[in-house]
C-alpha cells in the first residue's frame, strides 16, 4: 500500500497501513538540527522494528490562536516544513489544524486522543522540553506515566547545542534578522532556502548591465534586508544549481520605500535557462551587506558591480 507522504489531520491518519507505528510530534519549525534529533529517532526505530515512522505537527503555529498579537513568525511554510520532514526518512508527515477544539483538550486526555486517531501507535518521540495539553500543562515525565498505562514507549531527545547553546528556532529567527547566515545554516543544518516564482521586472537591472530574476516574496520570518551571495536553481526539477548575488529589500534608489513591496532580486553569473512564470529555488549562502540608497543609478551601478566580486570570492 502506497503510503501519503503528507496527511492532513489526525482524522485522515485511518490510511495508515496497520503496522506499529513510531511518531515524533512538535512543531518542528525549520527542521533544525534538533529536530532531526528527535525524528530520525523515530526514524531508525521503525526501520528496526519493521514499523511506520511518522511525525505529527500543527498548521497554524499554536501562538496564532493563543497569543494573536505575538504569534510566531514562521522559518518555513508548512508545505516546505513537510517536504524536509519526509526527506530526513518519514514515511508521512501528519498536519494537525490547530484549532480551538485541539488546544482545549486537556493532557491527560493527549494520549487517548492520538490512540483513538492512531491505534496502531507504539512509540512516541519529542524533544525533553515538549509540552502539550490545554494550557501546555503537560511535560514529558506525564507523557511518560500516561504512555507507560496505555503501553505505549517515549523517546525524549536531549537539546542539542551549537556553540554551547541549544539550537532552537528562536536562535535561528535572531540570526535571520541579523542576516547572520553563518549561524542560520549553521543551527539548521543546511542552507536556508526559499522558492518563488519570477515575475516580470522593469528591466531596470538589464539597463545597468545586471539582468535579475525577480522573485516577489514576503515570508513571515524575513531575513535582514540587504545583498547575498546565493544559488539558484529549479524549484520543479532540482539538479544543477548556478552562484550569482542577490538583493532582498525595498530598492530605496528606485522605489519609494513607503510603498514598496520586499523582492528579492537574484542575479546569476551565468546566463540560466530561466524565464518569466518559472519556479525558482534559491540558498542564501553568506550575507554581503545591508540595503542602502544611493545618489543615482551610476553609484548605484558600481556598487551592484563590486557585490558581484564579493559573491564571486566568497564561492571561490
Amino acid at each position: 500500500m502506497k503510503i501519503s507522504p503528507h496527511i492532513a489531520g489526525l482524522a485522515a491518519a485511518s490510511e495508515l497501513p496497520a503496522r506499529p507505528l513510531h511518531l515524533a510530534i512538535g512543531m518542528f519549525d525549520g527542521v533544525h538540527l534538533g529536530h532531526r534529533a528527535v525524528v530520525e529517532a523515530a526514524v531508525i526505530s521503525a526501520r528496526r522494528a519493521g514499523g511506520l515512522a511518522a511525525a505529527l505537527t500543527f498548521d497554524p503555529h499554536p501562538s496564532r490562536l493563543l497569543r494573536p498579537d505575538k504569534a510566531v513568525p514562521l522559518l518555513l511554510p508548512a508545505r516546505e516544513k513537510a517536504r524536509r520532514l519526509v526527506a530526513t526518512g518519514l514515511d508521512t508527515v501528519i498536519t494537525q489544524p490547530f484549532t480551538a477544539e485541539f488546544a482545549a483538550v486537556p493532557a491527560d486526555q493527549f494520549v487517548p486522543t492520538l490512540l483513538n486517531a492512531l491505534p496502531q501507535l507504539k512509540a512516541i518521540y519529542v524533544g525533553e522540553n515538549w509540552r502539550f495539553g490545554r494550557g501546555r500543562s503537560g511535560d514529558v515525565p506525564q507523557l511518560n506515566a500516561a504512555a507507560k498505562a496505555h503501553g505505549l514507549r517515549v523517546y525524549s531527545a536531549p537539546r542539542v547545542n551549537l556553540d554551547g547553546e541549544p539550537i532552537s528556532s528562536t536562535r535561528i529567527r535572531a540570526a535571520l534578522g541579523a542576516g547572520d547566515m553563518d549561524t542560520v545554516n549553521a543551527l539548521l543544518g543546511y542552507t536556508y532556502g526559499c522558492e518563488g516564482t519570477v515575475t516580470p521586472g522593469k528591466r531596470l537591472g538589464r539597463s545597468l548591465g545586471f539582468p535579475t530574476l525577480n522573485l516577489p516574496w514576503a515570508p513571515e520570518c524575513a531575513p535582514r534586508l540587504g545583498v547575498y551571495a546565493v544559488r539558484a536553481g529549479s524549484a520543479t526539477n532540482p539538479g544543477k544549481m548556478w552562484n550569482g548575488v542577490a538583493n532582498f529589500g525595498l530598492r530605496p534608489t528606485v522605489a519609494d520605500p513607503a510603498t514598496a513591496q520586499p523582492l528579492l532580486e537574484v542575479h546569476l553569473f551565468e546566463t540560466p535557462p530561466f524565464d518569466v512564470g518559472d519556479e525558482l529555488q534559491v540558498e542564501w549562502c553568506a550575507f554581503l551587506r545591508a540595503e542602502q540608497r544611493f545618489t543615482g543609478v551610476d553609484a548605484l551601478r558600481e556598487q551592484i558591480g563590486r557585490d558581484r566580486d564579493s559573491a564571486r570570492e566568497y564561492f571561490a
